[in-house]
């Protein structure tokens, strides 16, 4: 049984597939090296869903920052990478946040009050998800093709060739919400080892909502998927405005295996240009609660004295490599 990292990418537009995969993996790099686990041999595949939404991916060459297609945050391997300490006033009012948003937008069967301010939110601060919830493909050849139907298919075909793999599937932002849709709806027959989540807006009250609402027992509370069999883990920034609701444990019970989400709070330090992005998923990647997890998965099954040599091997050969 091999092992594979999958990784699936959030909200907005994006650059192409190939360098926005590139830079993922430069990220898990720079991560792991940052623990001194340098691992250079993993598998990755990189399940890329923007162009199903935009027509054209963002432009590395644009210079002007009012085009549409300009890049404002490319990948950025500056920066301090920093343990995750936060502090407990902060946490306080993010807690006291969450509470009142409950209270005013959700009731106890996670119905929404109040829906056409749930509805302005979507519209005016989420466009993606506005579409993944309710359009079709803007994609003439396939109009009549529910958005949401095309990006979970994406990701379902991802993990369905690799039906017999050890998966680490990492999902970002909104690809957090394709994750949960996909293991509990499309596949729930493909095993998932360990899912991590960073940045994401699974707590937010209009997303349980949805969530709910597709469910087929209603009655059903909103727990961990059945397919994952070992961890599922929750990163989060407490700066991060997507993750508002930092602590997914409470929202989402435990599954009949006994699987629980771990909420973890992370530093995430992309910068670029001396502009922060505390949502950013290449800062997400290279924490190092996230490299932890990385190099865990890896090595698990392996011996030593193998994780030693593949280590060594790196710092002998693969480092002067990218020197030259």
């Amino acid at each position: 049984m091999s092992k594979i990292i999958i990784g699936i990418h959030g909200l907005g537009n994006k650059p192409p597939f190939h360098t926005l995969q590139k830079w993922w993996e430069m990220s898990i790099g720079d991560g792991l090296n940052s623990i001194n686990h340098p691992f250079p041999l993993f598998n990755f595949k990189f399940v890329y869903w923007a162009n199903f939404i935009y027509s054209e991916p963002l432009d590395l060459k644009e210079k002007n920052v009012e085009h549409p297609l300009f890049l404002e945050d490319p990948y950025s391997p500056g920066g301090k990478i920093e343990r995750g300490e936060p502090e407990p006033l902060q946490k306080k009012i993010r807690d006291y946040l969450e509470k009142q948003l409950d209270k005013l937008l959700l009731n106890e069967d996670l119905t929404i009050n109040f829906s056409s301010i749930s509805d302005f939110i979507i519209h005016h601060f989420f466009h993606d998800l506005e579409i993944y919830y309710s359009s079709n493909l803007p994609d003439e050849d396939r109009s009549n093709y529910l958005a949401r139907e095309a990006i979970r298919e994406t990701l379902a075909d991802m993990l369905r060739s690799h039906p017999n793999d050890e998966i680490l599937l990492i999902a970002h932002s909104m690809g957090s919400i394709i994750a949960y849709d996909v293991l509990t709806k499309i596949v729930p027959d493909i095993t998932i080892d360990t899912l991590v989540t960073c940045g994401s807006p699974l707590g937010i009250p209009v997303i349980m909502n949805k969530i709910k609402a597709e469910q087929e027992n209603k009655d059903q509370s909103l727990s961990v998927p059945e397919n994952i069999t070992r961890r599922w883990y929750n990163l989060s920034d407490l700066d991060d405005r997507v993750a508002i609701n930092y602590n997914l444990a409470d929202d989402y019970q435990k599954n009949s295996k006994g699987v629980a989400i771990i909420d973890k709070q992370v530093h995430n330090t992309y910068e670029f240009s001396g502009e922060k992005n505390p949502h950013k998923s290449y800062g997400y990647l290279r924490t190092p609660e996230m490299s932890e997890i990385i190099y865990t998965f890896l090595c698990r099954g392996r011996s030593p004295l193998s994780v030693w040599l593949t280590e060594q091997f790196y710092r002998l050969f693969y480092r002067n490599r990218l020197k030259s």
